[in-house]
């Protein structure tokens, strides 16, 4: 398969890498230093599943140069995938597939507005990496998995190639949920509640899920996330807040979201698709999410000050 990787910082780097690593014909779509140290020494991948590096890779600024692929992995920021959308037309042909794998809910939709519903798979992955170093992907958290499939649940052989391709890959396991929608929304509880307690508190998982208070505030905010998910007819289990938590209970004690750690270091985040689409996505259906309401309210302030709108 022809693959381009659309963002090649932590998540980008390490899948794009992986498939890399066992043949597939990857281009990667970077900028900057990044752009220029990938092509001049390759990719190097830190990862807890086996680190390797890659002397030589493909690697451009400009989609023009790569032509039509089968497959594009798109792992921009979240607020950038207007932006890519548009700029992955010269790479899409009749057959070729987009898979988003951002935080929250609403890429899929975003990107088939400008490319077809008929192109775009709804997508997520677990990992916990950074882009370390230009050229230097560091992955410290999570057994990395990635999951796609079509919205409407349909069949696809290519989506059934292309997980299989993953699958050959070492230090990634892929899947295809029966209801891609229900996997995005259990993604979306974990990392919006996650993401957004980490933000306030600027504190790691392990710290807090060890305090009662912390603990119970993101309990609080994946029960509002999941009640939201009911209300627009996702099918989630019953038993979602509490398989979330059990997972969050299995991450590195020091582990941190990229939301938390932008904020932190006074950087644009995800905010915007994350708890401010809760309290969006709430307001559409007349539901209440004071906690979340909270934690954006919170984190504004910041959030414009990073993105220039605000100064103080």
């Amino acid at each position: 398969m022809r693959i381009a990787i659309f963002g090649s910082g932590g998540v980008g780097g390490y899948f794009g890498g992986r498939l890399a690593q066992i043949g597939q014909d990857v281009t990667f779509i970077a900028r900057g230093k990044h752009l220029e140290t990938m092509r001049r020494s390759g990719l190097k991948v830190d990862s807890i599943a086996g680190s390797f590096t890659l002397d030589k890779v493909q690697v451009t600024d400009n989609p023009e140069d790569i032509g039509v692929v089968d497959v594009i992995i798109c792992s921009v920021k979240a607020w950038q995938v207007a932006k890519a959308a548009k700029a992955m037309k010269p790479m899409i042909g009749e057959k070729t597939l987009v898979i988003p794998l951002q935080n929250g809910v609403e890429a899929p939709a975003q990107l088939a507005e400008l490319l077809g519903d008929d192109k775009v798979l709804g997508g997520l992955c677990a990992i916990i990496a950074f882009r370390a170093n230009p050229g230097h992907i560091k992955h410290i958290g999570a057994n990395p998995l990635i999951r796609f499939g079509h919205i409407n649940k349909r069949a696809d052989a290519r989506v059934n190639r292309l997980s299989e391709i993953f699958n050959r890959c070492h230090g990634v396991k892929s899947s295809i949920p029966a209801d891609i929608n229900v996997a995005m929304w259990q993604k979306f509880m974990l990392i919006s509640a996650w993401s957004g307690v980490g933000a306030v508190t600027r504190a790691p998982i392990g710290i807090l899920l060890q305090l009662d208070e912390t603990r119970q505030m993101m309990i609080d905010a994946l029960e509002e996330i999941y009640r939201l998910g009911l209300a627009h007819q996702i099918n989630l289990p019953s038993n979602s807040v509490a398989n979330t938590m059990t997972t969050l209970e299995s991450f590195p004690k020091n582990s941190t979201t990229s939301m938390q750690r932008d904020i932190a270091e006074g950087l644009p985040s995800e905010l915007d698709i994350q708890n401010d689409a809760v309290v969006r996505l709430a307001n559409q259906v007349g539901l209440e999410t004071p906690v979340n309401e909270f934690i954006l309210h919170s984190l504004r302030p910041q959030e414009l000050r990073a993105r220039g709108a605000l100064q103080f």
